[in-house]
C-alpha cells in the first residue's frame, strides 16, 4: 500500500486539532489522559504537537470521550480553514 503525502491543508488541520486537544486537556497530565484514552503518551504528544495530523478515528473518539469534547466539535475544528474564515 502506498501512502501519499499529506496536503498542506491536512497538516494545518492536524495542528488545529492538536491545539484544541491540548487546550481541552487543561491541567490534566498527558500520561493521565493517554491512559484514560488507552493510547500511549507518545501518541498523544504527536497528536497535540501536530506531528500526527491524521490520527485514527478510534483514537479521536476515545480522546473526545476522555476530554469531554463532543466529536462534532473536533470534526469542525479539523475541517475549519482559518484562511477561509478570514476571507468572508
Amino acid at each position: 500500500m502506498v501512502r501519499h503525502p499529506l496536503a498542506p491543508e491536512q497538516i494545518e488541520a492536524g495542528r488545529r486539532l492538536g491545539a484544541a486537544l491540548r487546550s481541552a486537556r487543561a491541567g490534566r497530565s498527558p500520561a493521565e489522559v493517554a491512559a484514560a484514552a488507552e493510547i500511549s503518551p507518545e501518541t498523544l504528544r504527536k497528536i497535540e504537537t501536530g506531528r500526527m495530523p491524521t490520527p485514527a478515528f478510534g483514537t479521536i473518539v476515545r480522546l473526545s470521550e476522555v476530554l469531554g469534547v463532543p466529536l462534532p466539535e473536533l470534526a469542525s475544528i479539523w475541517r475549519t480553514d482559518p484562511a477561509l474564515s478570514a476571507a468572508s
